[in-house]
């Protein structure tokens, strides 16, 4: 009793003691966080965390840098150790193919109508390049990459075949799918696994260089639809449909799934670049600025609320994303800042039943998350992989009395009981001490009431378990915790560091194990300023929200 009394003194004078500690340069604050371990808001695929290969080459540039080299899908050197030992370390990393170039892809397969070159630079062609082409002997490599490192790939094709451009950037006229089918059945011959089809690229609302209208669009997905189904028919599972990979436009989305109809588009996809462009001076600023992020909620709320009217049967993906457009922010988007857009993105998007989240890129432009040269991870695979890692798909509710600084997200444990909070620490100044308490804790009223007619024994239990637990007092229990700062301080910082130690290649040539530390439950929980923790409860009751 003496110990416990003393434990509290000790907890109740801390705030104080940090204070005196720190002087008048950092502040202390004290944040009470209460979650939901009963429902579950929302859930993510096992597999939620997606990164892109693109189709840009060399010769695409912006702001006078040309940051892609060699990281297109027709060229990406495919036998570098690293890149396939960065996919294998997801154990199935997901993967979307495609891009702006996409919609000007041919397949060399069949009775292709045109000459297959790769993309050249053409002054008047959509987005300044000429028509591209996949050779089959290319997929083959792909596949057989793809063999070795297993991701579930998601392939998007060219929307445009077959239109003509009618006026400023709208395109008209029926689908032409002749190419697509040979390049499926080509696929499907091969025996090569291919979870998803995606049709088009940015050709939603106004576009992106070329529009195309919603009505004609769910005509042709019906089109696709039929392909998918014919070509598939022996197989025991069939890919699903994917669309369309565009910015959110609410009339426009709305009457795609009115004209496609029930159970044709298996799952919508919206991009988001929602920090502007890469050569913005205001692109950190922005970054570290939780009242700028918060805009884009709004968008994920208004998809969500329209999908679950107008097509409650297709699940919403953010199809691409890379903070900034224009390849992302030089020095910036590769670095350790960009990970608190990068995980806030990741938490508020799940919050809104966004099941998958396609990173652009996985290599290329400045926002890949591997070097596109070595290979070597920039920090913000090293979020991916985390959050991969602790965060399952059941996504709980985060009730706290924190300020605007600091963000809090709460999931299941990743294939575990417990849970996994993610605190971002937006603030310069402040350390924040942070007490994680259950709901069951507290009396429900009228919440728990209309849970389900549940007996009291069960009922009673669950007022009586927190995720500490009253058993766990007699016995040392402990959190895990995964603390990431930059090299040095330095917020843009190629290197980020985790409970400490740098991250870096092992000297074998691998990814490093992201080991965490291992802390007392009973013991505070802070966060210092301009960082990042994950920390994993596993006394945490969250039963009924995870099972």
């Amino acid at each position: 009793m003496e110990f416990r009394l003393s434990l509290v003194l000790i907890l109740v004078s801390l705030p104080a003691i940090l204070a005196q500690d720190v002087g008048n340069t950092k502040k202390v604050g004290n944040v009470k966080v209460v979650v939901n371990g009963i429902l579950a808001i929302a859930r993510v695929d096992n597999n939620f965390i997606c990164a892109t290969i693109d189709w840009w080459n060399h010769e695409k540039c912006d702001y006078n840098q040309c940051p892609w080299g060699s990281a297109s899908a027709l060229n990406l050197n495919l036998s570098h150790p690293l890149l396939a030992k960065s996919i294998q370390a997801f154990n199935q990393l997901r993967i979307r193919i495609g891009g702006s170039l996409e919609d000007q892809l041919l397949y060399d397969v069949g009775n292709l109508k045109y000459p297959c070159h790769p993309f050249r630079k053409k002054s008047h062609g959509l987005f300044g390049f000429s028509r591209g082409c996949l050779p089959m002997s290319r997929w083959d490599e792909l596949n057989q990459f793809f063999s070795k490192t297993r991701p579930i790939v998601t392939f998007s094709l060219n929307a445009l075949s077959g239109r003509h451009h009618k006026s400023g950037g709208v395109w008209v006229g029926d689908w032409d799918s002749s190419n697509a089918y040979d390049f499926i059945n080509y696929t499907v011959s091969k025996g090569y696994q291919i979870d998803s089809w995606e049709f088009g690229n940015e050709l939603s609302g106004r576009g992106v260089g070329a529009s195309v209208g919603a009505e004609q669009y769910g005509k042709d997905l019906i089109k696709l639809k039929h392909i998918i189904n014919q070509l598939y028919n022996k197989s025991p599972t069939k890919p699903a449909l994917v669309a369309p990979g565009g910015f959110y436009d609410q009339a426009w989305f709305a009457k795609l799934l009115q004209a496609s109809g029930s159970g044709i588009v298996n799952v919508i996809t919206q991009h988001m670049y929602n920090l502007g462009a890469g050569v913005d001076p205001k692109l950190v600023s922005r970054i570290l600025n939780p009242g700028y992020l918060d805009l884009a909620s709004g968008t994920f709320h208004d998809l969500e609320q329209m999908v679950k009217k107008n097509g409650p049967w297709a699940s919403i993906w953010v199809g691409e994303s890379g903070g900034a457009y224009n390849s992302g922010g030089r020095n910036v988007s590769d670095t350790f800042v960009n990970s608190f857009w990068y995980l806030d993105q990741l938490g508020m998007s799940a919050k809104y039943n966004t099941r998958v989240y396609c990173r652009q890129s996985l290599v290329g432009g400045n926002y890949g998350l591997l070097n596109r040269t070595s290979f070597v991870p920039n920090p913000d695979y090293y979020s991916a992989l985390l959050w991969h890692q602790l965060m399952g798909q059941g996504v709980l509710a985060v009730n706290s009395n924190a300020s605007a600084d600091l963000r809090i997200y709460a999931h299941c444990a990743r294939g575990r009981a417990g849970i996994t909070v993610v605190l971002i620490n937006f603030s310069n100044d402040t350390d924040f001490i942070v007490n994680v308490e259950n709901i069951l804790d507290f009396s429900l009223g009228a919440h728990e009431r209309n849970i389900s007619k549940e007996s009291y024994f069960k009922r009673s239990l669950k007022k009586t378990v927190s995720w500490v637990g009253r058993k766990a007092l007699d016995k040392p229990v402990y959190r895990e915790e995964y603390h990431l700062t930059p090299k040095n301080r330095n917020l843009r910082s190629k290197t980020m560091v985790l409970n400490g130690a740098p991250l870096e290649i092992t000297k074998d040539g691998n990814i490093p194990e992201l080991e965490p530390a291992h802390v007392l439950a009973n013991s505070p929980l802070t966060i210092s300023p301009l960082s990042i923790k994950f920390v994993v409860l596993p006394y945490f009751d969250a039963h009924y929200a995870c099972a």
